[in-house]
């Protein structure tokens, strides 16, 4: 059986606005401006967001086929950066917060996150 490919594309462009892109994934067009005073979301807020909205969907997913009475889940990440090297994380801490469920079904949610 041949591999299955899923395919996901946004296409960036500049605004003509110095440090800020135009984005567009499908329907959905948004603003990202650079990581250092931005308006509008930046780069690293976007990065990190898609990070920490993948652990809240995929937790909810392997709960809901685990049959698992999740109620619902908050996930707060901060990336760490020095000013002196911006383009690179010194540290990432991500803080799941599940409720509905007792602590050992929490920490296997939160394990399959890990297991990828």
């Amino acid at each position: 059986m041949a591999d299955e490919i899923l395919v996901s594309r946004v296409r960036s462009y500049s605004s003509g606005i110095p440090g800020r892109a135009l984005n567009q994934a499908r329907g959905n067009h948004f603003i990202v401006d650079s990581s250092h005073d931005p308006e509008a979301l930046s780069t690293i807020e976007s990065f990190l967001a898609g990070v920490s909205a993948c652990g809240v969907t995929l937790v909810d997913r392997v709960a809901r086929e685990q049959g698992t009475p999740l109620q619902g889940i908050d996930v707060t990440i901060e990336g760490i950066r020095l000013v002196s090297n911006s383009s690179a994380f010194k540290e990432v801490n991500m803080r799941f917060e599940l409720t509905g469920v007792a602590q050992p079904q929490a920490e296997n949610l939160i394990q399959a996150y890990k297991d990828g």
